[in-house]
C-alpha cells in the first residue's frame, strides 16, 4: 500500500535543533553581557542584543514555516544565520578595540569551555569563575616559586590578568562559530530539500494528480 504524500508535511521542531539551542545561549550571554560591559547609551548594545535575539527568533521562525514554503524557510534561516555574523564582528571589535586578545580555536581556556558543553548561562558563568580560580593558583605558584613565566599566557600576559570581559567574549565568540557552522549545513539541506521536493505549490500539483489518477 502506496502512503500518500502529505500537504503539509511534518515542520517545526526547532526546539530540537542543536542550532536553535546553542543560538539561545548565545542571546542569553549576550543579554548579560551587553548590561554589564556595553554603555547603555551605546547603539551597539541595542544592536548585540537585536542580533542575538534575531538569531534565535528567525530560526523558529523558519522552522515553524517550513509546513508551507521551503523558500520562506530557507530565507528565514539565511537571516539568521546573517544576525549571527553580525554579532560575532560585534564580539570582535569589542576586542580588538579594547585591546584585548582574541583566542584562537586550540587555546587551553577554549578547549576547558567546549569540553564543558555548557548549555545555560549558568555553567557559562561557573566556567569564568574557574578560569579566575585557575588564574589565582597559577599565580600563588609563581610568587613561590619566584618565578616570572605563567604556565597560560596570552599574548605575553600572565593569565592572571585576564578579565571576565575577555572570558566571556571568547566564550560567546566560541559558540557563534558553532552556532554559525551549524546554520551553514542546515542551509544545505534545505537547499537540498527544496532542489529535490519543490515547494508547496509542486506538492499541491503532485497531489492533484495523484487523485485525480485514482478518479
Amino acid at each position: 500500500m502506496r502512503t500518500e504524500e502529505p500537504l503539509i508535511p511534518k515542520h517545526g521542531g526547532y526546539r530540537k535543533l542543536k542550532s536553535f539551542r546553542v543560538a539561545q545561549l548565545v542571546y542569553d550571554v549576550t543579554v548579560r553581557f551587553c548590561e554589564r560591559y556595553i554603555d547603555y547609551r551605546s547603539r551597539t548594545r541595542d544592536q548585540m542584543v537585536q542580533a542575538a535575539r534575531s538569531g534565535v527568533q528567525n530560526i523558529a521562525e523558519g522552522s515553524q514555516v517550513a509546513g508551507t514554503s521551503r523558500k520562506s524557510e530557507l530565507k528565514l534561516t539565511n537571516v539568521a544565520r546573517a544576525s549571527l555574523e553580525e554579532l560575532r564582528l560585534d564580539y570582535e571589535d569589542f576586542l580588538r578595540q579594547r585591546d584585548l586578545p582574541q583566542w584562537p580555536p586550540d587555546h587551553p581556556a577554549l578547549m576547558r569551555f567546549k569540553a564543558r558543553r555548557c548549555t545555560t548561562v549558568e555553567q557559562v558563568r561557573a566556567w569564568v569563575e574557574e578560569e579566575h580560580g585557575r588564574a589565582r593558583t597559577n599565580k600563588d605558584r609563581q610568587g613561590q616559586n619566584r618565578s616570572g613565566a605563567a604556565s597560560l599566557s596570552v599574548r605575553g600576559s600572565p593569565c592572571s590578568s585576564v578579565s571576565s570581559s575577555t572570558l566571556v567574549a571568547n566564550a560567546a565568540l566560541s559558540l557563534l562559530n558553532l552556532c554559525c557552522h551549524l546554520l551553514d549545513r542546515q542551509l544545505v539541506a534545505q537547499a537540498e530539500a527544496f532542489e529535490n521536493e519543490g515547494g508547496f505549490t509542486e506538492r499541491l500539483y503532485r497531489i492533484r494528480q495523484q487523485k485525480r489518477g485514482r478518479g
